[in-house]
């Protein structure tokens, strides 16, 4: 019986056994799925890792990364970590990650992979929400010191143990180099057996995912194999893709999408996986070219980087075939320019953190479609969209987008509250958003419910951004909302309502941005645009109505003459 953890809903024997009857669910893990495909094909190269630091792709096999993992399993276990303990992964795209992943999950640890953005206020509640054990982060990132900052969080999260710094390690830290990759004791028989008493079952926890939304602080996502292995399915069953296909990740290993499609699942179906520490999308290109990369993964940004770096300069990428996209609207352009530039068909999905692919397109289905479509549902799950009663709406109508299936996670960690609060019953979990249901069966998301703003992919985490700046003393009532912007989908617009003794003088963008960094907060997460209004438009209860700041923005009315 897998161990539960505070937060985790129980799947009703009857439709856990209906999970399993359908073949939604297995008996083996997304482990025993790599440790199969480094058995069989122990020559073929599992990752290729490409970074700034070095002119030099790193290459292994699976053979060489099953070891690595085992290597990495038997140095958690001589850092005290014991079945059931959280190790949190903070690293860009690189061979490490799923190294790490693998030896930690050997180990009988539960991952909390940590996207690099995240700054010492968003990990700090983290950590001592996780009760993370060990810690795992790079010296430095983008002229960013994580290891210096792994080392203060040391000292102020009781739970921690160790921090262990990939590259220069500060004192007081374990050396990845010296702890991790110098080991030479992975063929111990004594840690095999251990290794093997320690193997996860299906229904064992593999994650915490962290993911932002308006409740004003994180929320930790709980997925075991069978949801992942559930939620991956399509890349197989869907798209067709298996083994001597090459997949290309830009988005971090620390979302979902890459957690799931850019390592779990390819490296379960036993295919070559290409990564990128910074996205760079000339050199991606490059990768493309010359590592045969065939799909990919990632919001639609990547995608309009990647055109217009063809626009700049033309690559040949023959054997792209597929542009998985979702995360933000798809402009109708994009479809066409994907394949004119690209040579790949792009296929429209919606899906969370909660739930991965839901909906998609079909390959083959016309650029019209993916445009105006997030798709029809996958065969293993369920979608339906309700008004506030809770009726179906009929088609063309609008309403709540609720789902379920065996993909959906099993709550949120240590707050069952907010999983709850979003569960209206039989299974059912309320996404969040609006969506308008199609003729042909499938979706469009049409907006949010739910007050978020999805920067290039990334949730911004809203309500935590309104409390920081609610303290600044110029500011009297604050509001951060959507305004669209084509690269990045949305970015996020500080609207502000100064207060009378700063009326003359009022805070710039910058003061305020200067204010959120003093406060440790990301700079991703920063406002990218600042209103000045004279007082907030509201709902009869008092609450901010944000739709009707959102169409101020959009639509400004015209200068006087």
């Amino acid at each position: 019986m897998a161990r539960m953890v505070e937060g985790q809903r129980s799947i009703d024997a009857a439709t856990a056994a209906h999970y399993y009857q359908q073949g939604w669910w297995r008996d083996r893990t997304l482990i025993d799925d790599f440790l199969d495909q480094a058995a069989a094909h122990p020559d073929r190269v599992a990752v290729v890792s490409a970074k700034q630091a070095s002119p030099v792709l790193h290459r292994h096999s699976y053979a060489e990364l099953e070891r690595l993992s085992r290597r990495f399993a038997a140095a958690f276990l001589a850092l005290g970590v014991r079945p059931g303990d959280v190790v949190s992964v903070q690293l860009p795209n690189s061979w490490e990650f799923p190294a790490l992943v693998y030896g930690a999950l050997r180990a009988g640890a539960i991952v909390n992979p940590l996207v690099p953005i995240f700054r010492r206020r968003e990990l700090t509640f983290i950590l001592n929400r996780t009760e993370t054990a060990v810690l795992v982060v790079i010296d430095r990132y983008r002229g960013f010191d994580h290891g210096a900052m792994g080392m203060e969080l040391l000292g102020e999260v009781p739970s921690l143990q160790h921090v262990v710094v990939v590259g220069d390690a500060p004192a007081g830290a374990v050396s990845f180099a010296d702890m991790f990759c110098g080991r030479v004791d992975e063929d111990d028989p004594a840690l095999l057996a251990e290794l093997e008493r320690r193997r996860p079952g299906a229904e064992d926890l593999i994650e915490i995912q962290f993911t932002s939304g308006t409740t004003g602080e994180p929320k930790g996502v709980i997925h075991h194999h069978n949801t992942v292995y559930s939620g991956g399915r399509a890349v197989r069953d869907v798209y067709g893709l298996g083994a001597e296909d090459v997949c290309f990740m830009a988005s971090t290993l620390a979302h979902q999408t890459g957690f799931g499609y850019g390592m779990l699942v390819p490296f379960a179906l036993g295919m070559k996986v290409v990564y990128q520490d910074a996205w760079q999308p000339e050199e991606a290109l490059d990768l493309f070219a010359a590592e045969g990369v065939t799909w990919t993964v990632g919001a639609t940004t990547f995608a309009m980087d990647q055109i217009a770096a063809q626009q700049r300069q033309r690559r040949d990428v023959p054997r792209f075939e597929l542009f998985i996209c979702g995360g933000a609207a798809i402009p109708p352009h994009v479809v066409h320019q994907t394949k004119e530039y690209l040579g790949a068909q792009l296929v429209a999905v919606w899906g969370m953190t909660e739930n991965m692919i839901v909906t998609t397109t079909r390959p083959g289905d016309p650029a019209e479609l993916v445009a105006d479509s997030d798709g029809t549902v996958v065969d293993w799950m369920e979608v339906r969209i309700v008004d506030e009663a809770g009726n179906e709406v009929p088609v063309d109508g609008v309403g709540d987008l609720q789902v379920r299936g065996p993909s959906q996670a099993l709550g949120y960690f240590k707050r069952p509250d907010i999983y709850a609060a979003a569960s209206p019953g039989d299974g059912w979990f309320d996404t969040g958003d609006l969506a308008r249901r199609r003729a042909d069966g499938g979706i469009r998301i049409v907006g949010r419910t739910k007050d978020l703003v999805i920067r290039g992919g990334e949730n911004i985490p809203v309500a935590e951004i309104e409390n920081v700046l609610f303290t600044h003393p110029a500011v009297a009532e604050v509001a951060v909302v959507a305004v669209a912007h084509e690269r990045l989908g949305e970015q996020a617009c500080a609207v502000i309502v100064v207060r009378e003794h700063a009326a003359a003088n009022p805070p710039t963008l910058g003061e305020l941005t200067a204010f959120l960094a003093e406060a440790g907060m990301a700079k991703q997460f920063w406002p990218e645009q600042l209103r000045l209004v004279d007082s907030m438009p509201r709902t009869p209860s008092g609450k901010i109505q944000k739709f009707q700041l959102r169409q101020q923005i959009a639509n400004p009315p015209p200068a006087a003459s």
